[in-house]
């Protein structure tokens, strides 16, 4: 059954999608939430994907860049629904309804904008589950819908639209962000509902409305669970040369030693590259992407980006497990270990 998401809901949501979120910042979820404040009214509605006419036609709503630059660079407001009005018109449909590419922080909000400025609701979903840094790296590329065409708004009024190779799309999609000033709101992965239905990860924006209750669990929003790994203190932050991958990433690798504060106290390596990716225990492998890797900093629970590491802080490192999707032989090629460069 649909529901609203008013102002009551929209802060649930805002809680939940930062329970588990890497790469967000304060001043940017605050800038995201007040602005999706400001447009929904009395709410936007939350549908299942089933719920829709199978040809609803769909596109997925995200943000994309620098959430530091989006607080540099405040958004005109119009950026998610010219983004859309822009794929409408490449492909000469009008859009019934928008989804998640990914629930982390502002991805989680930037549709409740892009739906109130419509007048479409939005799909209780995403495309992933949990969190990968590339716009390709989605349960919808792995159900065989292509990202392109893709039309990205930015804030001084830019408006482009690519298409190319599906795997060409983070290559071609960087530089126009850079030069947009670093972010931009794109539309992306034009489906129809019966379509959708098919490949996202259902049900993970009621998920967050749930786990952004206070006292509720972490692991509510995580569709398919979570384990601690280990309760430690970070001894070193170390650069590295990488691996030279498969996918392009856009930030550069580095590791990160935990000595644990109980049990067997042993050291955990965290290896990163945009995201942990990797994690050994005394040199055994104890968890490895396709699966989320995440630090929760001990003192506000929050999760610790891989660039504010710091010797001397306590975290808990936490596994998200990915959705079963991706543990299959193209989400291993997709979103694991080879596609971040590292070869075992």
């Amino acid at each position: 059954m649909s529901r609203l998401i008013g102002p009551a809901e929209l802060d649930l949501l805002a809680a939940g999608a930062r329970l588990l979120a890497t790469g967000a910042s304060e001043s940017s979820s605050a800038l995201v939430r007040d602005w999706a404040a400001s447009v929904i009214g009395a709410g936007v509605e939350l549908v299942a994907a089933g719920e829709l006419d199978p040809g609803t036609w769909c596109a997925a709503v995200t943000l994309v860049g620098s959430t530091t630059a989006l607080s540099e660079q405040l958004p005109r407001g119009d950026e998610p629904a010219r983004a859309v009005r822009a794929l409408e018109g490449r492909l000469g449909r009008r859009a019934g309804a928008v989804v998640a590419l990914n629930l982390a922080a502002e991805n989680a909000l930037m549709p409740l904008v892009a739906a109130a400025a419509l007048d479409v609701p939005v799909v209780d979903g995403d495309g992933t589950g949990r969190v990968f840094p590339l716009v390709e790296q989605s349960t919808y590329t792995l159900g065989g819908v292509s990202a392109v065409p893709l039309a990205i708004a930015g804030a001084s009024g830019e408006l482009a639209v690519l298409e190319t190779a599906p795997d060409r799309v983070e290559e071609l999609l960087r530089p126009v962000v850079l030069a947009m000033g670093g972010w931009g709101v794109a539309a992306c992965y034009p489906m129809e509902a019966g379509e959708l239905a098919r490949v996202l990860v259902p049900g993970t924006v009621s998920r967050l409305l749930e786990a952004g209750e206070k006292g509720a669990p972490r692991e509510v929003a995580a569709p398919f669970g979570v384990r601690t790994l280990c309760r430690g203190r970070i001894l070193a932050v170390e650069g590295s040369s990488g691996h030279g991958g498969e996918l392009a990433m856009p930030s550069l690798p580095s590791s990160i030693v935990v000595q644990e504060l109980e049990g067997l106290r042993r050291l955990v390596r965290l290896e990163a590259h945009n995201e942990i990716v990797l994690a050994l225990a005394d040199g055994a492998v104890v968890a490895r992407a396709p699966d989320q890797i995440c630090m929760i900093a001990c003192g506000d629970g929050l999760v610790v980006d891989v660039d504010k590491a710091e010797p001397g802080l306590e975290v808990e490192v936490m596994t998200v497990t990915a959705a079963p999707v991706w543990h299959t032989e193209a989400g291993l090629a997709l979103g694991g270990l080879r596609a971040f460069g590292i070869r075992l």
